[in-house]
């Protein structure tokens, strides 16, 4: 282990000697130093709540503890008796005060205590102005916004309680919740809802509630009472508590006109604890009266929309294409068949046409024909002598001796030339005939 020398401990000056293992101060040493550095504290004023008072017939020392509100800490106060007796306002536990005095450190006992020559009661208008700096405070930290409110779960398996024991609050939050909702769970702390010891109390309570998983929302409840009982739910450390808890807060502090900080930072304002039952846990006859309505309405919409459906499927059967699928074949069909007889006829027609323009034709051919002018007695001469045939048409064509053929209307005749005679002669060549 390291050596402790006189570095390491308090120095009162040069001719202290030094302290260590082997050279340890005494007892009395110790418990002079400590009252010689409280002694250079002098006095001082200090605020606290008064939570004991011991003043004994005949004694000239009265006994007080002095309790800070917002924290498990106290201290011990001595005071003359009449301090107490003359106080312009009757001083009692719970009473806020403001005392004026110096700390003395006892060496015999090795204790603290604080002898006080001047003592203040706080008032109400006090109290109440103190509140309305620290709500100032606060909104300015943002504190209040609604942005910051949590939401309240809409049913809460288990609800933490924080109320007084036996309280009518408690009773009130119980039995409207379990009206209610007959399966509602709560997780109750029972803690001082006023005095010195309230606000200590309720923020272990809120801590340890926070803590438990199974806790959905938190209601802190008590029934109404003077401002001085509610000033509790006003303090600073408990609101800041719960603007910092995890779990949605509601706040049932009073009744409607009570407005302590606490309904200003939790997460819901009930009015009463009442009305803070009624609105963390659903009321199940309502809800179920909201599930059958629901049920009624969406069966209503389902049936409205089938009949909407049905009429539309049934103005769509309606409608021609659909009432007579094969009307517009019928009528595409009716509409071939004329376009096909039209087709015809028209076909017909041009075929008549151009049958007579063909029979005129062929009457005509037929007309100037050979086949017609030998039939009206005419003929076609052609020498055959030689390798081809020539129609015959002059004289000369036909020397004498050469073969013919006379082709006549109903055939033809092979003759021979025997001689000529040109058109006009008056005597016949008789070496052709």
């Amino acid at each position: 282990m390291p050596d402790r020398t006189a570095q390491d401990g308090p120095q009162t000056g040069a001719g202290t000697r030094a302290n260590s293992a082997e050279q340890p101060w005494p007892v009395r040493s110790v418990a002079i130093k400590v009252a010689q550095w409280i002694d250079r504290l002098g006095s001082i004023w200090v605020e606290g709540q008064i939570t004991q008072i011991n003043m004994r017939p005949g004694t000239r020392t009265a006994f007080l503890v002095l309790r800070d509100p917002s924290a498990d800490m106290s201290l011990s106060v001595t005071c003359d008796p009449d301090l107490l007796r003359n106080s312009a306002v009757p001083l009692q536990e719970g009473s806020r005060v403001v005392v004026y005095g110096k700390l003395s450190f006892f060496t015999g006992r090795g204790t603290i205590s604080l002898r006080i020559i001047e003592i203040r009661p706080i008032g109400i208008g006090e109290l109440l102005a103190r509140v309305e700096r620290l709500k100032a405070l606060l909104a300015a930290e943002g504190l209040f916004d609604p942005r910051l409110k949590r939401p309240i779960p809409f049913l809460p398996a288990t609800i933490g309680l924080i109320t007084g024991r036996a309280s009518a609050a408690e009773r009130d939050v119980l039995t409207v919740a379990r009206n209610r909702w007959p399966a509602v769970r709560f997780e109750i702390r029972n803690t001082a809802v006023q005095g010195p010891t309230a606000v200590p109390q309720m923020l272990a309570a809120l801590a340890e509630l926070d803590r438990d998983p199974a806790v959905d929302v938190i209601v802190l409840a008590r029934g109404g009472g003077s401002v001085e009982d509610l000033l509790p739910f006003s303090d600073e450390a408990l609101c800041r508590a719960i603007v910092a808890a995890t779990t949605p807060v509601v706040s049932a502090i009073g009744h409607e006109p009570d407005n302590p900080l606490s309904d200003f930072v939790a997460d819901l304002r009930a009015a009463t604890p009442t009305d803070a039952a009624k609105r963390v846990v659903p009321d199940a006859a309502a809800e179920l009266a909201g599930v059958r309505e629901l049920r009624a309405r969406t069966a209503a919409a389902l049936r409205g929309w089938v009949d909407r459906e049905t009429e539309a499927l049934a103005q769509l059967r309606s409608r021609p294409v659909l009432a007579d699928p094969l009307r517009e074949l019928d009528l595409r069909h009716q509409e071939v068949e004329r376009l096909r007889t039209a087709a015809r006829r028209c076909t017909e027609q041009l075929i008549r046409t151009e049958s007579t323009a063909a029979r005129h034709l062929r009457e005509k051919l037929t007309a100037v024909g050979p086949a017609a002018t030998l039939a009206r007695g005419y003929a076609v001469v052609q020498r055959v002598t030689g390798p081809e045939r020539h129609v015959v048409r002059t004289i000369e064509d036909t020397p004498a001796g050469s073969q013919l053929r006379i082709r006549v209307a109903d055939g033809a005749v092979t003759a021979a030339a025997l001689g000529t005679q040109a058109l006009g002669a008056e005597h016949t060549d008789t070496g052709r005939n």
